[in-house]
């Protein structure tokens, strides 16, 4: 049962992203389309760009200050359960977020969205690290446990359209593809489910 409502959560969590990622798979022919669409859209309709800049520079930063808040209380009411999440994740965050995104970006090598050519792996170029999408994936992982401890419906909502409008910000600017941002959605959801397993609420 208690699995059952944590998928359900996690799914609850995930449908703003997944929905808009589905939509821009179906309305456009290729994902080269997406970002011309959205270079077009920043170009004709530019009043969205320095809202969603601070979105993608401060989305993940916000989740640094709610943690260390968390950490803070914890210490302060000697909680070992809190202080045991709080640093689950950033054990977590530091193995998936960092380690093994910076690992796969590396290792792939895929352009980012309006440089052409075939994939370089191995490629320490920046323009090369376009998947995963890291942003998503931090995201996805310093969001998601909240929503799988909490299992309120409305909560786990509000916790997937902070997590859509971080991880969109990112297409919207042109950094990443929607893959990218799939995937990262993926790994992140890994941190998030590793973090709810090996920091129980309970």
């Amino acid at each position: 049962m208690q699995t059952q409502r944590t998928i359900f959560h996690w799914i609850l969590a995930s449908a703003p992203l997944v929905a808009a990622l589905t939509w821009m798979f179906f309305s456009f022919g290729s994902e080269a389309e997406v970002a011309e669409y959205f270079r077009a859209y920043r170009e004709n309709a530019p009043v969205l760009t320095p809202i969603l800049q601070v979105v993608t520079d401060f989305g993940n930063a916000a989740f640094y200050v709610i943690y260390a808040a968390l950490l803070f209380k914890a210490w302060r009411t000697r909680d070992r359960k809190l202080a045991r999440f709080v640093g689950v994740y950033i054990v977590v965050q530091l193995v998936i977020a960092l380690m093994a995104v910076r690992f796969l970006k590396t290792t792939i090598g895929r352009p980012r969205p309006g440089y052409d050519g075939l994939f370089q792996p191995m490629s320490h170029s920046g323009s090369m690290h376009s998947l995963p999408s890291g942003h998503t994936t931090e995201i996805t992982g310093a969001a998601l446990p909240f929503a799988l401890r909490n299992r309120q419906v409305l909560f786990s909502l509000l916790i997937g359209m902070v997590i859509a409008l971080v991880a969109l910000s990112r297409v919207y600017l042109g950094w990443h593809h929607p893959t990218d941002v799939f995937f990262g959605w993926l790994l992140g959801s890994v941190s998030g489910f590793a973090i709810n397993t090996f920091a129980p609420k309970e």
